[in-house]
């Protein structure tokens, strides 16, 4: 049993130590601490082992200098064969982390993650949560949470819908809660959530229309050939344009209320379409973008004034 007694400021005395030295002043201090260090490197390696052979004694290190001592506390290494199987976790990018045991659950508000990714802007559909809509569409829904909050919160009659902007702080507030919870705050105004659904789509990686030749966007000149170019998109971003021209054919049904016709919508939309770096080619390709967003929009409210009529009684 090693004990370490301090005698003054300068000078310790080791008892019952083979070590016993005569140094005096900071040459025996220093020289004990590397005693000390040692044997508690021997104590440590000694309890990994399963004790001492004599009968499993642990040296104790009295030290009455409490506080005053630098020496660093020693942790106990188990053994790596000392584990045991807690929980199976898995994850997946609709849920997450499943399996979690409750001590270790994240926060309620926390838990709802949209997808694996951290955000719900700038990312690809294939990183996000989807779901259909009605027309069997397969849409992020973080889309369709906004749609549905536009629609209940009477979107579609306001004036200017789409083109009035939204106060910036309030739409970064609504962008945070949606990339923390997946929710939308209830005060938020349906010309945040025009301003956040215009966002998603402009910060799409890739741009929904890149894929298209530009040629080819320039050249349609009829709803059938507009029509026929959609099938050259990516299956996803098909479905994600589809879904778009629904909407924005949905703001043109109102446009007695809100004056939002049809070219108009297709004015505020047709920049956020594309991923165009240079400014002057982005602007010239706006405009044609935009009269290709305005056939598909009048033959979806065409298509929609046909099943109308299918469905009257004769």
């Amino acid at each position: 049993r090693v004990r370490y007694v301090r005698e003054t400021t300068s000078q310790y005395r080791v008892l019952s130590s083979p070590h016993r030295c005569h140094l005096k002043g900071r040459a025996r201090v220093l020289l004990l601490s590397r005693y000390i260090g040692d044997r508690a490197d021997r104590t440590n390696r000694m309890d990994v082992g399963g004790g001492s052979s004599g009968g499993g004694e642990e040296e104790e290190v009295d030290r009455a200098a409490g506080a005053g001592s630098s020496q660093p506390q020693r942790m106990k290494i188990g053994w790596p064969t000392d584990v045991r199987h807690v929980a199976h976790v898995t994850f997946d990018r609709f849920h997450g982390f499943r399996g979690v045991p409750a001590e270790l659950q994240p926060e309620p508000a926390l838990a709802k993650a949209p997808s694996a990714s951290k955000t719900a802007f700038g990312v690809s559909t294939e990183s996000m949560q989807c779901a259909h809509d009605a027309r069997g569409n397969s849409v992020p829904t973080i889309l369709l949470l906004l749609q549905r909050r536009l629609y209940e919160q009477g979107g579609l009659k306001t004036e200017g819908i789409f083109r009035v902007a939204a106060d910036g702080a309030q739409e970064q507030r609504v962008r945070d809660q949606l990339d923390l919870a997946a929710s939308v705050p209830e005060d938020a105004d349906v010309h945040c959530l025009a301003g956040l659904i215009k966002a998603w789509f402009r910060e799409l990686p890739g741009g929904l229309l890149d894929a298209l030749p530009e040629e080819e966007v320039a050249r349609c000149a009829t709803e059938e050939a507009a029509a026929r170019l959609i099938g050259k998109l990516p299956a996803a971003k098909a479905a994600l344009l589809d879904w778009a021209v629904q909407l924005m054919a949905d703001v043109a049904s109102e446009e007695a209320r809100n004056r939002m016709g049809t070219r108009n919508v297709a004015m505020v939309f047709a920049p956020n379409m594309t991923e165009e770096v240079d400014p002057l080619t982005a602007l010239k390709y706006a405009v044609q973008v935009m009269n290709f967003l305005n056939l598909l929009i009048e033959r979806a409210l065409r298509q929609r004034q046909q099943d109308q009529k299918k469905k009257q009684p004769k």
